[in-house]
């Protein structure tokens, strides 16, 4: 098994779940976990939380020219988005035209095929997020 292989799998409960991590002792959140919070440093006591995958748009850029093995989607949205639980995050916005898209505008957490190796390989999936009405 390859490096990568394992790693994503490895990985799974977390993008799966939006799994990160919460200090108890200031309460800051963060996505992609942390062992240590910045803040705190030793006295922090962190624990694992699932966020909601709930949130905003916090910012965008619409990819016109996207790297290699990504043609098909262009153009496409990728949005950093601010978590109601407080976490910003990037991802990908879909089911939305780039005209419809605007910093404010509430989303939610959905799963989507990022690539497959080859036609017998592995299908990766990742969270992305979709406008809410």
């Amino acid at each position: 098994m390859s490096k990568g292989i394992a790693l994503h799998w490895r990985l799974i409960p977390r993008r799966y779940n939006l799994i990160g991590t919460e200090c108890k002792n200031c309460g800051e959140k963060f996505f992609p976990p942390r062992k240590l919070c910045p803040n705190c440093r030793r006295t922090g006591d962190i624990e694992e939380v699932k966020f909601s995958g709930n949130g905003e748009i916090y910012s965008y850029t619409i990819v016109h020219s996207p790297p290699k093995g990504f043609e098909y989607m262009k153009p496409y949205i990728i949005g950093v988005i601010k978590l109601d639980e407080g976490p910003l995050l990037t991802a990908q916005i879909v089911d939305s035209k780039p005209e419809d898209i605007e910093i404010g505008k509430r989303v939610e957490m959905v799963f989507r095929k990022v690539i497959a190796d080859g036609s017998s390989g592995i299908i990766r999936y990742a969270y992305k997020f979709r406008p809410v009405d």
